[in-house]
């Protein structure tokens, strides 16, 4: 008897997940390439990981990659919110389940057996993910059109500090994908099922 083949992941959420990699790549790397044009922290990141080779070359990959992500960040939220999977993909969640998941992680006892359920401290990085990636967002039209944003600039802390917010919120991004990619490396099947789907 053949075994029952279903999605783990739909399409769409394929398709954003995607689309997200490359968007975060580009803006990550061209990000770098605008901060070492006036760096706020006492270091440079090497040119040899930038994108753009000027900061006109890194401003225009920046700027074409912030609208993919917004787009792409839309759709998903949209797919996510109206298909009901934000709540039951990533609820409920509660800090007792994130501290015995990281503890069982710790051991290397965190159960991977059924891709199609997350744990919760798979739950908790994808949503602290979402909202990292929202906060990127808002400093970003604050760092893009300062002025016409005053009331968000303020909120931040005025330019100056909307640039660190925004630098922060990458170098968490960065740290996310450091250990989403390390997890995918432990748990291959996971990346096969981004995919294929199932």
């Amino acid at each position: 008897m053949s075994k029952e083949i279903y999605a783990i992941h739909p399409p769409w959420l394929r398709v954003t997940h995607w689309l997200y990699v490359v968007a975060v790549v580009i803006l990550v790397m061209s990000g770098w390439r605008i901060y070492d044009a006036s760096p706020f922290f006492p270091f440079f990141i090497p040119k040899e990981i930038t994108l753009g080779g000027w900061l006109g070359g890194a401003l225009q990959w920046h700027f074409a990659a912030m609208w993919l992500l917004a787009v792409n960040g839309l759709i998903y939220l949209f797919f996510n919110i109206f298909s009901g999977r934000l709540w039951h993909k990533f609820f409920p969640l509660s800090l007792r389940a994130i501290v015995a998941d990281l503890l069982d992680a710790l051991k290397g006892k965190l159960s991977h057996a059924d891709l199609s359920h997350y744990n919760a401290l798979q739950r908790a990085a994808y949503l602290f993910a979402i909202a990292d990636i929202i906060v990127i967002v808002l400093s970003g039209l604050v760092l893009w059109k300062s002025v016409q944003f005053p009331i968000l600039r303020e909120l931040l802390g005025g330019y100056e500090a909307a640039r660190r917010v925004h630098f922060i919120g990458m170098s968490a991004l960065v740290a996310f994908v450091g250990v989403h990619v390390a997890m995918v490396a432990l748990v291959p099947r996971t990346l096969i099922a981004m995919i294929r789907g199932h």
